[in-house]
């Protein structure tokens, strides 16, 4: 399953490659992009993990730019 999140408040290019490293290593993501330059956040991952995940994903998000959401 493929899901794509906005990221609203992302400035810096630097913190959207630490997010997609640390996303990555998530257990269940097959893929991930974050594109800067959109705002966005793209993953591939099995629909039942999906839940499981969006806690995580945010809890990165967050410890990496405090001020960053992720809508979607």
């Amino acid at each position: 399953m493929k899901k794509t999140y906005k990221l609203e408040n992302l400035d810096c290019a630097s913190c959207a490659a630490k997010m997609e490293d640390g996303i990555r290593k998530l257990p269940g993501i097959e893929a991930v992009n974050v594109n800067f330059l959109t705002s966005k956040l793209t993953i591939v991952t099995e629909e039942a993990t999906l839940p499981n995940l969006e806690s995580q994903i945010k809890a990165i998000v967050r410890k990496i730019e405090p001020d960053c959401d992720v809508i979607g």
